[in-house]
């Protein structure tokens, strides 16, 4: 079951502010909930929308940048608009998904070989699978109970669970060496997507006996991943703190020690301190705190939970509030290249960000 901490007791703060001897940021502007989700509403509708989204049998796939963090940040975010209910785009995105899930031996993959060269279609089902059974567990999640959609998701997921080498238990995940959701090292990222799946998964899917092979060969190649780098690792502690059953107790303060360790003054976190990333057209990563690092660290905190990470968790608050834009977003610069604004992939990045961002700052 999915578990929520709450840390925002002025007792712990204090605890851990007087350990690290940090000092209480005196001024913060105030996080704006709704123009996040009207930005993630735009961006998915703008997804939709773009020609190179469109798959066969009228479908669109689904993006780690776009619809995902849209799929995990609505729920919370909704709560807070008015307007109740999901948008066309948002149903016909799950709509896309349910057809898709049901027709899972007849469509082709994101990237067929024949077009993409092999392996990119043994790739594309690895993260077409983990990424539908997340989108419809979080729907199922929000709505309250176990579709038969869901179920069927999930099943398509464990049948492309790897079953043997080194990515045993793991999926076989996108790598044309974009960083950091389609590269050799992303594995972890799914890895972490499918532990989502399946601890927001209603009726107590996570304790069933009859997945609990996958499961436990699921925490297997996580607990793996412990010996990577700073953002790996940190994917996996966000993994056990919503499955469980992955990390020991020093393993979990270890990780979360180091992620305080390397925050940065103005409470964010950079891109360079997560992993040795270099950019492909040769340009510098920014040593500037980035939107895309603090949320998703800022978020990984809030749900590991405990008072070495409570101090930390506020100034990245602090900084994320700050730094949320007039439409709601909150700028990510791309760990790729340079990119130049107005192009496709200028704002995906930013879409990611604004979703964490989100999440780390529901209420």
């Amino acid at each position: 079951m999915t578990r929520w901490p709450l840390i925002s007791s002025a007792i712990l703060l204090a605890m851990a502010m007087i350990t690290r001897g940090d000092a209480v940021p005196t001024k913060k502007s105030a996080w704006d909930g709704t123009a996040a989700a009207a930005y993630l509403d735009n961006r998915l509708n703008w997804w939709r929308q773009w020609p190179k989204a469109e798959r066969d049998h009228g479908t669109r796939c689904v993006s780690c940048h776009t619809s995902l963090p849209h799929v995990l940040a609505m729920p919370s975010l909704r709560s807070l608009s008015s307007k109740q209910g999901q948008s066309i785009d948002e149903m016909a995105m799950f709509d896309d998904v349910v057809k898709r899930v049901y027709l899972w031996d007849e469509l082709e993959p994101f990237y067929p070989d024949q077009t993409r060269g092999v392996p990119k279609s043994a790739e594309s089902r690895g993260v077409e699978a983990v990424l539908n059974a997340l989108i419809l567990a979080t729907r199922d999640q929000e709505r309250g109970y176990f579709g038969p959609d869901t179920r069927q998701a999930l099943a398509n997921m464990w049948g492309v669970q790897m079953k043997a080498g080194d990515q045993k238990g793991g999926f076989t995940w996108l790598n044309f060496r974009l960083e950091p959701f389609e590269s050799p090292t992303a594995t972890y990222w799914g890895a972490t997507l499918a532990a989502l799946a399946v601890a927001r998964a209603p009726d107590a899917y996570a304790a069933d006996p009859a997945v609990a092979p996958q499961v436990d060969a699921l925490r297997a190649y996580l607990r793996n991943g412990t010996s990577g780098s700073l953002y790996s690792r940190a994917l996996i502690l966000w993994a056990d703190s919503q499955l469980g059953g992955i990390l020991a107790a020093d393993q979990k303060n270890k990780i979360v020690s180091d992620l305080v360790a390397c925050q940065q003054a103005d409470g964010g976190w950079n891109l360079p301190n997560l992993s040795t990333w270099q950019r492909i057209d040769g340009s510098s990563l920014p040593q500037e705190s980035d939107g895309y690092a603090t949320a998703i660290l800022a978020l990984i905190l809030r749900e590991a939970g405990g008072v070495t990470s409570a101090a930390a968790l506020m100034k990245a608050q602090n900084w994320l509030s700050a730094h949320q834009n007039k439409d709601g977003s909150v700028t990510a610069k791309s760990i790729n290249k340079d990119r130049k604004p107005g192009t496709d992939a200028y704002l995906f990045m930013t879409d990611e960000a604004t979703g964490m961002a989100a999440l780390a700052m529901r209420r």
